[in-house]
């Protein structure tokens, strides 16, 4: 029988922080930042912005300036989700290979329940053309929010908000009142994690014969489209690793002097 505890959507939303990719307008990121605060969001990364600080950022944040001064600024996605035990990533554009897909409220249930022990990363593209594939290659759950067919284009701080606030909705419909504490011993391995995982198969497998990189096609996008689905935890991570080791270690026992 696992115990009841209680959870405040607050400390699980305190998990959560939003990530904008290479922004072009500050006043985006100021009216992002009063979208977040508004569903009690308030950790923002700002992934190599075009131009901030910057005043238009200020005065578009209004009350939420707060969020703005707190906001760490990186040069890669890679830094601003390294440990983050799930990344979703905005995307509005089908894919040559089908990724896991979800509208903003499926993606937020099975999101919260992930931040109540794990840092949880809502990512954001650029105004004009969104993430890259490389990017949502990064992201294991694509998130996409349901607009009308006659006109689906949103604004980025609207985006932010549509997405804040089916985080905020699904953590008050999970957390209010006494709830089974986590089951899950280990907690998810990190981006950073997950990512060296994806480099150490990628070596193994070239190691093996099995991969050519300079004839790459569809297998790396595909190997992290399945590794990324299975959400593994910090322990299955590092089975895999000495596993890919253990391959490594055969092969070059047996290459030839």
């Amino acid at each position: 029988m696992v115990d009841a505890v209680q959870i405040a959507p607050a400390d699980v939303l305190a998990n959560v922080r939003v990530v904008l990719v290479n922004t072009s307008h500050p006043g985006n990121i100021g009216a992002a930042a009063r979208a977040m605060k508004n569903m009690g969001i308030k950790h923002l990364v700002l992934v190599d912005p075009r131009d901030y600080p910057a005043d238009k950022a200020t005065w578009r944040a209004a009350s939420a300036a707060d969020v703005l001064e707190s906001a760490v600024v990186v040069n890669t996605l890679a830094e601003a989700v390294a440990d983050c035990g799930l990344v979703l990533g905005a995307s509005a554009r089908s894919r040559t290979i089908p990724w896991t897909v979800y509208s903003a409220r499926e993606a937020a249930s099975k999101a919260i329940n992930t931040a109540v022990n794990n840092k949880v990363a809502l990512v954001f593209g650029r105004e004009d053309r969104g993430l890259t594939n490389d990017e949502l290659q990064q992201c294991q759950i694509h998130l996409n929010i349901p607009t009308s067919d006659e006109y689906s284009s949103l604004n980025l701080a609207m985006a932010v908000q549509v997405a804040c606030y089916e985080m905020r909705m699904a953590s008050i419909d999970a957390f209010v009142g006494d709830q089974p504490a986590p089951e899950w011993d280990i907690d998810y391995a990190s981006s950073e994690d997950n990512e060296r995982l994806y480099q150490h198969l990628e070596k193994t497998m070239t190691k093996a014969g099995f991969y050519n990189p300079e004839i790459p096609k569809q297998l790396p996008a595909r190997m992290r489209r399945w590794l990324g689905r299975s959400r593994m935890d910090q322990m299955e991570v590092n089975i895999m690793r000495g596993f890919l080791a253990a391959v490594e270690r055969k092969i070059d026992k047996n290459l030839p002097e």
